[in-house]
């Protein structure tokens, strides 16, 4: 996501004119405060954005650092929901106190729908991931039956694992991230909690 370029130096060069390491502090401190997340430190990176097609941000979340990175963004909206969807994995991990290393696909699947939801809520439809709306709700479902039902259980460290979360060879492409999204959008539909305990639920509790 970045290699030194002339490219990310025009990039890192837009990044500091448009301060957004002040920015995301600012994030950081409304979040934290909203989410009662941990104070963690955030590491601000130009975007490679050569062969990753219309993409121009991108994020890694651990539960004790975040890594954003960050290409042409002229909307602080956008940037918003890029530091959203990071934060919330930051805080979900937090709290559920599970080592991502011991992910289940179940984990994974649930945290990216979380995630998004919290970009919609916060920053408005307009700015989810494409991927959201990338099929409809009964392909979603035709996928759950052949694909997904049955491996909920494969590890982090299984090559299924990201084969079935990000599409990768026969699968269809950032499928168990849409179907993340999906299966939330379903789950809020039959049940209401306060933000915060997103966090804290068990992820077979969202299987509904």
């Amino acid at each position: 996501m970045y290699k030194p370029s002339r490219k990310t130096k025009e990039i890192y060069t837009s990044l500091v004119k448009e301060d957004v390491w002040a920015k995301c502090d600012k994030f950081l401190k409304k979040y934290q405060k909203l989410w009662n997340g941990p104070d963690i430190p955030i590491y601000i990176f130009p975007f490679n954005q050569s062969n990753r097609g219309n993409d121009n941000k991108s994020g890694l979340s651990f539960a004790d650092m975040m890594y954003l990175f960050i290409g042409d963004i002229e909307d602080e909206k956008e940037l918003e929901a890029l530091f959203i969807h990071e934060y919330h994995h930051v805080c979900r991990i937090h709290y559920q106190k599970k080592d991502v290393d011991n992910y289940s696909l179940l984990d994974s699947i649930i945290i990216e729908g979380l995630a998004e939801h919290s970009v919609k809520i916060h920053c408005g439809e307009k700015y989810n991931a494409d991927w959201c709306r990338k099929y409809k709700e009964e392909e979603l479902e035709d996928y759950w039956s052949k694909y997904l039902k049955d491996n909920l259980d494969v590890n982090k460290s299984d090559y299924v694992h990201d084969a079935l979360l990000f599409g990768l060879g026969k699968y269809p492409d950032m499928l168990g991230y849409c179907y993340g999204f999906h299966l939330i959008t379903k789950f809020k539909k039959q049940k209401s909690f306060p933000e915060k305990a997103y966090f804290i639920l068990e992820s077979e509790k969202f299987l509904v």
